[in-house]
């Protein structure tokens, strides 16, 4: 075998596993663009990081969690969630901020319904990629604090709705992916490169 043709095979060879690590890339990207469109996220961000912030933090969590039966009343789908949730801001900041008060806290808290820029994150069993994703967000105060975050619309977060599941709006594959991430940890982090650079060409 001559050089050029031994030269030509290896070039061919290198370029077809290229394509093919883009392809799987592509795919896997694909299933993670479903989860990001199929899910509303719940935000808190903490007002700052001492100890007394970061727990009125996760009691308004609790408080927020225990009434979202108020706040998702018929909710059938994304979209009646992210409704609901938009007309519902003054009753998330009510509940909000009567723990506060209740806890000798004097700001308050702002609910909005945004899109929200997430890095990759586990949450009791699940990994959701890195990207942008519809967010109920509560912000506590100066929200300069460590937030938290679950996955409020399906209701895998709430201890009420334990048969909730993240197919009940994504598609079986892009949920099977998220609720078996230790199986994706590179390609959760080659997405989460993706994104961020992505996210950096935008601005």
């Amino acid at each position: 075998m001559n050089k050029i043709l031994k030269k030509n095979i290896e070039l061919g060879i290198i370029f077809g596993l290229i394509c093919a690590v883009l392809l799987s890339f592509s795919r896997f990207n694909a299933e993670c663009d479903d989860l990001r469109a199929n899910v509303l996220r719940l935000h808190i961000i903490a007002n700052s990081d001492t100890d007394a912030d970061q727990n009125v933090k996760l009691k308004v969590r609790d408080e927020l969690l225990k009434n979202s039966d108020i706040i998702f009343d018929r909710c059938n789908n994304l979209e009646d969630a992210i409704i609901s949730a938009e007309e519902k801001t003054d009753k998330i900041c009510e509940i909000a901020n009567e723990v506060l008060l209740k806890n000798g806290f004097k700001y308050n808290a702002v609910a909005t319904v945004c899109d929200s820029y997430f890095e990759t994150r586990e949450y009791d069993g699940f990994t959701l990629p890195a990207g942008t994703y519809k967010s109920l967000t509560v912000r506590l105060g100066e929200a300069k604090g460590h937030n938290w975050w679950c996955v409020i619309f399906p209701a895998v977060c709430i201890p009420a709705a334990a048969d909730a599941s993240l197919a009940d709006t994504a598609s079986k594959a892009s949920a099977s992916m998220a609720e078996n991430g230790k199986k994706y940890v590179i390609r959760f982090k080659s997405v989460e490169i993706y994104e961020n650079l992505k996210k950096k060409f935008q601005k």
